[in-house]
């Protein structure tokens, strides 16, 4: 089995956010629709942080967060990005089974799980088990707030490589970012994804940083229930089968 860690991609992963999403503040405007659901003085986590974009978007707005991802390399990042704009997030090492080990149940108002990460949950078990630990940090009439790859469509297409058509520029460098699909022959098969970032400096050299990445994907209609499994009933989901990524919205009953 691959290990999905992010150590290696953390240091690149801004040529992976959208230009649009890149400011904090974008990021967070991205969710006004959820986020004006918040009651007053409410706590958020944002799992599955990243980088730190929504964290400390959220941070800015005077919310209290907190944010949690597997990787260390992910948590460091975060922490720094935190301490570049003086916003107050509280970072933490955890995985999704840690979650509770370090929150009390019905801890917060709000939780975010996006970036398409809940892929990397192993298998219904692990997805399950995941879902479990974040309803059960969720106040009664708190919120999950997920975003996914619309699978059905990823899996349509097989394995293949995909080279983005333009150069991203971050940090005053540009680079060619690609990725390469191993499509399993069953959906509950581990599937992988290695992400390639080829850093191009002016005067020649080519920095490239890859990972190869588990997931094991998921069908629209098996998420709903999972979340329904886990006490959660979805209020909003944005799902087409032909779009490229979906997000849904769940409230714990």
């Amino acid at each position: 089995m691959v290990v999905t860690e992010y150590d290696v991609l953390a240091e690149v992963y801004e040529w992976l956010i959208s230009d649009a999403k890149l400011p904090p503040a974008e990021f967070a405007a991205s969710y006004d629709d959820v986020l004006s659901l918040l009651p007053p003085n409410a706590r958020v986590l944002d799992c599955s942080c990243g980088t730190g974009q929504l964290a400390v978007g959220l941070a800015g707005r005077g919310i209290e967060v907190v944010a949690t991802d597997a990787s260390e390399a992910m948590v460091r990042r975060t922490a720094e990005l935190s301490e570049e704009y003086e916003a107050s997030v509280r970072a933490v090492r955890a995985n999704w089974e840690e979650l509770p080990d370090h929150f009390e149940d019905d801890t917060f108002d709000m939780v975010f799980c996006v970036g398409n990460s809940l892929h990397h949950a192993a298998g219904a078990t692990g997805r399950g088990a995941a879902l479990e630990s974040m309803s059960r940090l969720l106040r009664p009439g708190g919120r999950l707030v997920i975003t996914s790859r619309t699978w059905e469509l990823v899996r349509a297409r097989g394995s293949r490589l995909d080279i983005w058509d333009r150069l991203v520029r971050r940090n005053g460098r540009d680079a060619v970012v690609a990725y390469r699909w191993e499509i399993a022959p069953q959906w509950e098969d581990e599937h992988h994804i290695e992400i390639a970032i080829a850093q191009v400096d002016a005067t020649g050299p080519v920095l490239v940083r890859s990972e190869l990445l588990s997931c094991w994907p998921y069908r629209h209609e098996v998420l709903e229930a999972d979340l329904h499994r886990v006490g959660l009933r979805t209020e909003a989901s944005t799902f087409d089968p032909e779009a490229e990524n979906y997000t849904v919205v769940a409230s714990k009953v």
